[in-house]
């Protein structure tokens, strides 16, 4: 076993130990599949602490030569498919971790030829006789090695993107670097000495214009995770199983982590976040904890046209609809508003709607990030608006529609920079802000189908809430009181019928006084059948 060549299988063994691990060795299936063809270049990209070097570490002990890990795999889903055996433990594996090589250079030669130079010598020792002193290249050292000895690697490369969000204006460096996974993966003897390259990141690869750096490399986004989307964290079912496991309440782990979604898996989990909270017997932010917000709050701090509004948007729980395509994949070369946003899916903060092309906060944990910003200086209104939340959601519980419309005046008077009404959907996304506090007992959909129509924003109860369920409609430029009758008289409340008591709220915005007005009644569901 070397440092980077044939690492071994002990950095795997280590997560298998672990109390909780979630079988992914089906991924081997795909890269078996791909061995040697022409599709045998992956990048696959994720936010962190979405297991990338998990699954990296499983790629190395399943296919390093130097030891056995059959007691490994034998019982992992792997095992089950043709190609298990034909490839466990045969190849040789380069194992390049890039976050080590940013680590251990001290700027004097650069990230690519720090890299090169401790490879190379490990290589030499492993393959003597092989490489010259003058061979100072690792693709040309591959290539020799590969063409005497009849064998190609597998190349994994770990946080492939580390220097560019890091480094992220050293250009000269970057280019060294760039043009090193060139002459490793796109040069034309490359072909003769690659078996399998698998890289992770957070970030795609790096854009020169429209073209990737490496073209050649399939890639496997937060916004195009393909056929790859189970692996990009935890199921829905996998999150059930350890629910069950753990006697957590599910509904609990869909409030917190739920929100990533996938048109081939569905709802996709932050493994960190749904392990800890396991761990722990408790759920609350585990993966916002390993970072500061000090990322999210630079880029949604930027002055582009429309991202404040975008961002108070989707804190309302609201979409935005983006072109990710423009994104040239770096932390540097952002231009417009859809540039932060297409970054903030790659890093997690927002999810990704492919059918519909939008963004969106996913679920609690990841709003906290975007309350703490809002308290952090440039937002002062809309964090004044998320506090008094709590004051708004507990008049409407007393039934006190006057100082819900004057709690609602006061807070869109505070944010008109930023909460600006120019319709009944901008009314809806202030009411939404408004009663933010709201999600902590509520689940809160908007244009709920029921009855004769679409109920504006529907509050359902949480799992072992006492609070009742709720029902808002609203109208610009009519009556609270003509509000209150469309819930009756279209029977917006068929759809909460399970829940005995609910609170039907009508508010209205009159643009001539620049006034909201209000008109609360408690129903029972018995009283509702009989109007």
């Amino acid at each position: 076993m070397g440092i980077y060549l044939n690492p071994g299988n002990d950095a795997f063994q280590e997560t298998l130990n672990s109390e909780i691990y979630v079988d992914k060795s089906g991924l081997l299936a795909f890269t078996n599949r791909i061995m040697m063809t022409e599709q045998k270049y992956l990048c696959v990209s994720r936010p962190r602490r979405f297991g990338k070097s998990v699954t990296a570490k499983m790629l190395a002990a399943y296919y390093d030569r130097s030891c056995d890990s059959g007691h490994m795999f034998d019982h992992l889903s792997i095992s089950g498919d043709d190609s298990y055996e034909k490839y466990r433990n045969r190849s040789y594996v380069l194992y390049l971790d890039i976050a080590w090589f940013r680590m251990t250079d001290t700027g004097a030669e650069g990230i690519a030829a720090v890299l090169q130079r401790e490879v190379i010598g490990e290589l030499r020792e492993a393959f003597p006789g092989i490489l010259s002193d003058t061979v100072v290249s690792l693709p040309v050292a591959l290539a020799r090695i590969s063409e005497t000895i009849g064998e190609k690697f597998v190349i994994i490369i770990d946080e492939w993107d580390c220097l560019f969000r890091e480094a992220r204006y050293d250009e000269k460096q970057q280019e060294g670097y760039i043009n090193l996974l060139r002459g490793l993966f796109k040069s034309a003897p490359s072909n003769r000495f690659v078996k399998l390259a698998y890289m992770t990141g957070i970030l795609p690869i790096k854009k020169y214009g429209t073209q990737s750096a490496l073209n050649n490399f399939n890639e496997f986004t937060m916004v195009n995770p393909g056929v790859l989307a189970e692996y990009a964290g935890f199921t829905e079912g996998e999150v059930q199983s350890l629910c069950r496991r753990y006697q957590m309440d599910f509904e609990g782990a869909q409030q917190w982590y739920d929100g990533y979604h996938f048109r081939r898996t569905g709802s996709i989990y932050s493994p960190r976040s749904v392990v800890e909270a396991m761990l722990n017997r408790e759920y609350g932010s585990y993966w916002t904890g390993t970072e500061t917000y000090e990322a999210l709050k630079l880029y949604i701090n930027m002055d582009f046209n429309g991202l404040k509004d975008a961002v108070v948007l989707m804190l309302g729980g609201g979409r935005c609809r983006i072109n990710s395509q423009k994104f040239q994949n770096d932390m540097t070369s952002i231009k417009s508003r859809d540039d932060v946003l297409t970054l903030l899916v790659h890093l997690g903060y927002l999810a990704y709607d492919a059918q519909t092309q939008e963004v969106y906060i996913p679920n609690r944990e990841v709003a906290g990030e975007f309350e703490n910003v809002m308290e952090d200086g440039g937002w002062e209104h809309v964090a004044g608006a998320l506090r008094e939340s709590g004051e708004l959601l507990e008049e409407t519980w007393r039934g006190d529609a006057d100082a819900v419309a004057l709690h609602l005046d006061r807070i869109h008077e505070m944010n008109t920079s930023v909460l600006s009404y120019h319709n009944e959907a901008s009314l809806s996304c202030v009411i939404t802000i408004a009663y933010y506090s709201a999600r902590k007992d509520y689940t809160l959909i908007r244009e709920l189908p029921s009855g004769k129509g679409f109920a504006d924003i529907a509050f359902i109860p949480r799992k072992h809430s006492d609070r009742p369920a709720m029902l808002a409609e609203l109208k610009w430029d009519q009556t609270a009181e003509g509000a209150l009758k469309q819930i009756k008289e279209r029977n917006y409340t068929g759809a909460l019928e399970d829940f005995g008591e609910i609170l039907l709220i009508g508010i209205s915005y009159d643009r001539r006084e620049k006034k909201h007005h209000c008109v609360i009644e408690r129903w029972k569901q018995a009283a509702l059948s009989t109007n």
